[in-house]
């Protein structure tokens, strides 16, 4: 019965999906083009339980007469789940490996990294933290800038509030956690010394005005929600804008397309990290 009731919620007839679309790319300019229909689909359905909307019709009337749906939904949608140092190897790869080799190809001029889709910020700040423990003759110099970019706007005035809950700390260090965070309540409030080193923008992955140029661009469990045409456009706009040499790092359940394995190379498998051609 439970599957059954799945299959229901996510038959969504075109012409309603369709308005769903346009309302939020109307509300906020975010596009479900490209994305997966059945991840989207699963995700419209969460909340079409929890407003107890008896049809994807009525949810889409819902949505057309109701901004805090529109956002709820835009929440839902655009999955904001990360945290400080997530997969430990391969932020130690980077500072081991990739980094120092960057700061050598790149000695006449600034570093750039982005973090693409980067929710609450856990990822660029992680980056922040690494390069002023590991790198700090870089950032004492000015030759290393970080930007995140994700695309809803109210998650990243939170990344910029830097505050987090325990569970968002679970892989830093000890002695980091002790030397960049202060308790405040339940949540830790991250040092302004290392939140001034992260700029954050709003940007949908979808548009190349949002891949600037980088020489490290990190997008992690992102490309895993759209389809293998539009994964193949957003990596070969990575690699236009990383340029010969440039690295990037997707998540570990993710590999470059096959269009796309003729632009980069291998560096780690494990790690999934690639370098421009």
């Amino acid at each position: 019965m439970l599957s059954q009731r799945l299959r229901s919620e996510t038959d969504i007839p075109p012409e309603t999906f369709e308005i769903i679309g346009r309302i939020l790319k109307a509300r906020s300019g975010f596009s479900l083009e490209g994305y997966k229909d059945q991840c989207v689909k699963r995700r419209i359905a969460i909340r079409m339980r929890a407003t107890e909307s008896p049809s994807p019709q009525a949810y889409s009337d819902l949505l057309t007469e109701s901004p805090a749906e529109q956002e709820l939904l835009l929440r839902v949608l655009t999955i904001h789940v990360s945290h400080f140092f997530r997969n430990p190897s391969t932020f130690e790869k980077l500072a081991e490996e990739i980094i120092p080799d960057l700061a050598v190809r790149r000695h006449v001029r600034q570093l750039r990294f982005t973090s693409v889709g980067c929710a609450s910020g856990e990822e660029p700040y992680t980056l922040a933290l690494l390069m002023r423990e590991r790198f700090p003759e870089l950032l004492d110099g000015e030759r290393v800038s970080i930007l995140g970019i994700d695309i809803d706007q109210g998650v990243l005035e939170g990344a910029k509030d830097g505050l987090y809950h325990p569970d968002r700390l679970a892989e830093v260090p000890s002695e980091l956690r002790s030397r960049w965070f202060t308790p405040q309540g339940q949540r830790f409030q991250l040092a302004d010394e290392i939140r001034s080193l992260v700029t954050f923008q709003q940007g949908d992955v979808n548009d190349a005005a949002s891949r600037p140029a980088s020489d490290l661009i990190l997008c992690r469990n992102v490309l895993i929600y759209f389809e293998r045409g539009r994964q193949e456009e957003i990596l070969s706009g990575f690699a236009d804008a990383l340029g010969k040499g440039g690295i990037l790092v997707l998540g570990k359940s993710e590999t470059l397309s096959s269009a796309s394995r003729a632009r980069f190379r291998t560096v780690c498998p494990v790690e999934r990290i690639y370098r421009v051609l």
